[in-house]
């Protein structure tokens, strides 16, 4: 390292920042990786640079010394990955992120660790939502949305049909008046173009109404936990970390019905080709959705931009049959 260098300036086309070993791991984190991987690899490449003696490097070249650091420490999977979400850097559109599934599954955690790889700064519940919605309405006025998902059925007013189950009824019935302020977040979100997520058990398959989206781009997921014992002890350790704020009896006195609730939410979910990701290690599930988010947002980008690229051509056909149409009729 050649003497008195002491920071390596990045620039692109708008900045001249320092190299930020922890700015350049939360990027690298989004490829799936954990954090102490990630900024593992952040330090390999600042030493890199550093061994170089330049004091001044583009983004571009910080990147593919990433790339290369990455192949040889981490595999072409995880450069793959990088790539990737590096090209979706200048995304015309937002990423909307809705995380749905029964109570006690982990979408609260899930989803901000999520986040914080993602570099996405919006994040809510829908419970946070139906607060609100319960603040502003009396309960005469909607009784469900003052008990929780898996209890709505109780304030049901109306006759449930013969063979229907009032868990689902209920359970469903405060999902789409919750929805209700969900979409107008997500609109928000589209309008200001703000990366954002949505977690909590109302964002259920099928309630989601395309055609209000066309100006994002929407990735769905339900989270589950396939072992009802598995379940049932992410109560417990809930109990513990709050402080008995959410005791754990309370809801494995409810426990038949939040597992009911997961159950339809699934048979939606396959009926309607939603991914569902298992949660059984933390670190796993949140490497797995990663890695799907990242897919299905170039999948459905490098598709727009192939539509664009289309429209042009087509522009240009056009275009260049009218100039020929005038000359023809000019000269005749």
């Amino acid at each position: 390292m050649p003497e008195g260098l002491q920071k390596i300036v990045v620039t692109d086309d708008e900045h001249r920042l320092p190299y930020s070993k922890g700015l350049m791991a939360m990027s690298i984190m989004a490829t799936g990786l954990p954090p102490d991987q990630a900024y593992n690899i952040a330090s390999l490449i600042h030493e890199q640079l550093r061994d170089e003696g330049t004091p001044m490097v583009t983004m571009d070249y910080v990147r593919r010394t990433a790339e290369r650091i990455m192949e040889r420490e981490v595999g072409p999977k995880y450069v793959e990955n990088y790539r990737k979400w590096q090209s979706l850097n200048k995304l015309d559109k937002p990423i909307i992120i809705l995380m749905g599934g029964a109570t006690g599954v982990g979408k609260s955690t899930v989803a901000t660790i999520l986040a914080s790889r993602l570099g996405i700064t919006r994040q809510v519940s829908t419970d946070i939502i139906r607060e609100v919605m319960r603040s502003l309405l009396s309960p005469e006025l909607i009784p469900s949305l003052f008990n929780s998902s898996f209890e709505a059925s109780e304030a049901l007013r109306i006759p449930v049909p013969p063979n229907t189950d009032k868990v689902i009824v209920g359970f469903l019935e405060q999902a789409a008046m919750v929805w209700v302020g969900v979409r107008a977040l997500i609109e928000r979100a589209i309008v200001e173009r703000t990366n954002f997520i949505v977690e909590g058990a109302h964002v259920v398959p099928g309630i989601i109404e395309p055609q209000f989206f066309k100006d994002a781009i929407v990735v769905h997921m339900v989270l589950t936990v396939e072992k009802a014992s598995e379940h049932r002890s992410h109560f417990e350790m809930r109990e513990v970390e709050t402080e008995s704020a959410r005791p754990f009896d309370r809801y494995l006195d409810s426990f038949e019905n939040i597992r009911k609730i997961q159950d339809y939410v699934l048979e939606l979910a396959d009926k309607l080709q939603v991914p569902v990701f298992p949660n059984s290690s933390m670190d796993a599930t949140v490497g797995a959705i990663l890695e799907f988010v990242i897919n299905q947002v170039f999948v459905e980008y490098t598709a727009g931009k192939a539509k664009e690229g289309m429209v042009e051509k087509a522009m240009e056909i056009s275009t260049s049959r009218e100039a020929v149409s005038e000359t023809s009729r000019r000269s005749t």
